[in-house]
């Protein structure tokens, strides 16, 4: 590691996206101080700091001569809108007043692209009033809202590589989402780290470079091929997949992969990156294609027993 570089404060280090993040930034010499809830193995390169968003001790340890801040950890399943409030918006309340306090003025934010459209979910909502708060923090922002993130690791797409196994992959009505690989997000949320007018006080929407998007059966015909089935993609009505909300929190409890609050925003037509809010393009671009990219997931998940 370069001893010479302020390591970087990360929430969110053992996460999907986090955990992607990290083996990057080790990779590249780049040191993390990360926060952890539970007690972590050591690894090179990461001091693990033992707390969470509400542990004010915490957070200035975390924080404290780093160069930035990268906050990746939220909510993003809450069985109320109150649990979404607690962990996404005072979360990053008192990660914000941790760096104010700490003097550290980079701050990185992976947001949602929900919070375009608060009024769809209570996750969204607490994604776009945590951005107000980074917005008037004084402090050098920038926020990214990923699209739908996939890769090695990822739980959340991994239901619908499973049901591509049996040939029929349910969808939400139609509609059409942006995509991106969790290793160039990494890269983009990286590349943003050193503070320029371009990216300062700026709101991006990084993806795979696919014009349009991914229609819904278009994205599910992806999954198919990666998992070498042919799908049939059956576009459930916004009833339906409430039902289905129902049921898997009658048999999963609190561990329920689809909730009412997330029937909302997945019933909406349009999750497409807008070209207008993609990084600069000399800073980063996707690297990694789909199509190869849900592959090598589907690889990935099938060496590791998960598929």
């Amino acid at each position: 590691m370069n001893e010479a570089t302020p390591p970087l404060a990360l929430t969110g280090g053992t996460g999907f996206v986090g955990s992607a993040l990290i083996e990057l930034a080790i990779g590249r010499g780049i040191s993390v101080r990360a926060l952890a809830r539970s007690e972590q193995p050591p690894r090179a390169g990461v001091t693990w700091i033992r707390g969470d968003l509400a542990d004010t001790a915490a957070l200035e340890r975390l924080v404290a001569g780093t160069q930035a801040v990268l906050h990746l950890a939220g909510v993003v399943s809450a069985p109320d809108p109150a649990r979404f409030h607690q962990g996404n918006v005072e979360g990053t309340e008192a990660l914000v007043h941790a760096a104010q306090a700490g003097g550290v003025s980079r701050f990185v934010f992976v947001s949602s692209l929900s919070a375009r459209e608060p009024a769809l979910s209570a996750y969204g909502r607490s994604k776009f009033h945590a951005e107000e708060l980074v917005q008037v923090s004084g402090l050098d922002w920038t926020i990214v809202r990923p699209p739908a993130i996939y890769g090695p690791r990822d739980r959340e797409m991994l239901e619908l590589f499973k049901a591509a196994r049996w040939g029929v992959i349910p969808m939400p009505p139609a509609g059409r989402a942006s995509m991106i690989h969790v290793m160039d997000l990494a890269r983009v949320l990286l590349a943003l780290v050193p503070a320029s007018p371009d990216v300062s006080q700026r709101l991006f929407e990084p993806d795979d470079g696919r014009a349009g998007g991914w229609s819904h059966r278009e994205m599910a015909q992806a999954i198919g091929a990666a998992v070498g089935r042919r799908v049939r993609v059956p576009h459930l009505p916004r009833a339906a997949l409430l039902l289905a909300a129902r049921l898997d929190g009658m048999v999963r409890g609190t561990g329920a992969k689809l909730t009412a609050d997330r029937v909302g925003y997945m019933t909406h037509p349009d999750w497409v990156c807008r070209p207008e809010k993609a990084p600069p393009a000399d800073l980063w671009r996707p690297e990694i294609a789909t199509g190869d990219g849900l592959a090598a997931t589907a690889a990935w998940y099938r060496a590791k027993g998960w598929l």
